[in-house]
Formats: structure tokens, C-alpha cells, sequence
């Protein structure tokens, strides 16, 4: 078991080693992420509503 304090002063340590991203890159990767789920939701919405019309149809189709 290692000693508390060299514990910590090996956590500090390697906390010293990160490298925090800046608050524009935040913001940019945020909105990237923010358009692309906006996109991607847009394009399964369109495949499901394709999907359900040509369902629709072809029900429609067999029913008489």
C-alpha cells in the first residue's frame, strides 16, 4: 500500500500532464456535434417516414 501523501503528489503530478481543451474548442466541437445529431435525426425521421409510406401503400395496394 503506498503512502497517502506520495499518492497524492502522484495524482497531482499526472494531472499536471493534461491538456484541457480552451473554451472556443469547446464551444466549436459542441455545435458540431449539435448539427450533426440535428442531421442525423432529420435523415432517419426521412427513412422511417419513406419506409411507413411505402408500407402504407402496399397494404393499401393488397387490401383492395
Amino acid at each position: 500500500m503506498a503512502n497517502p501523501v506520495q499518492f497524492i503528489n502522484q495524482v497531482r503530478a499526472e494531472a499536471a500532464k493534461i491538456s484541457w481543451p480552451t473554451r472556443r474548442e469547446v464551444i466549436t466541437t459542441t455545435i458540431m456535434v449539435l448539427i450533426f445529431a440535428s442531421i442525423t435525426s432529420l435523415f432517419f425521421f426521412l427513412v422511417d417516414l419513406a419506409i411507413r409510406t411505402g408500407l402504407t401503400q402496399g397494404l393499401r395496394l393488397i387490401s383492395g
